[in-house]
């Protein structure tokens, strides 16, 4: 288990690079990493291969999968998941109280034309105009921070963790 175990969320709009920096904290923090888009019902990965975006009765299995995996790992782990809504963020919470979410920020241009170069991904660059329309950044009672980009993947991953880690009181 990491020194604190409380489940940390690494949410943002398709293309914030949530994946690599999710496992890359995991990594860094001794955690179990889980992948949300592990998570959908195949209806949902077909729904969004189509460009159609979800919608909130799409999203409840998903977002209750999620929270099952968080209740199973006693809430020791990372977890990427868009977690666009404040509802769906309410959910999670639901699963585990302590859950604190990692914002990653990026403008849309930046996330569809990330989303666009990837390869073998369900997710068109169509829907990202959709996740920007639907994104409620993390309010000032959320258990949360703002990752604002900051050069490359790794850099990310550093300010993720340097502002995880101050959250949580694990700085000196």
């Amino acid at each position: 288990m990491g020194p604190v175990s409380v489940p940390i969320v690494v949410m943002g709009v398709a293309g914030c690079g949530k994946s690599t920096v999710g496992s890359l904290l995991a990594d860094r923090l001794g955690r179990p990493y889980s992948e949300a888009d592990d998570f959908h019902p195949a209806r949902n990965i077909t729904k969004m291969a189509r460009g159609l975006p979800l919608d909130d009765v799409d999203r409840l299995p998903w977002l209750r999968a999620i929270g099952r995996r968080i209740v199973e790992l006693r809430g020791d782990l990372v977890v990427s998941c868009s977690a666009l809504r404040r509802s769906y963020r309410d959910l999670l919470r639901q699963a585990d109280a302590r859950t604190v979410f990692v914002h990653l920020l990026v403008d849309e241009q930046t996330a569809s034309a990330r989303v666009a170069a990837r390869t073998g991904h369900f997710m068109p660059a169509a829907l990202v105009a959709s996740q920007f329309a639907a994104l409620e950044p993390l309010q000032p009672d959320e258990a949360g921070v703002l990752v604002e980009p900051c050069g490359d993947v790794m850099a990310v991953a550093d300010a993720a963790q340097r502002a995880i880690e101050t959250r949580l009181g694990l700085t000196a």
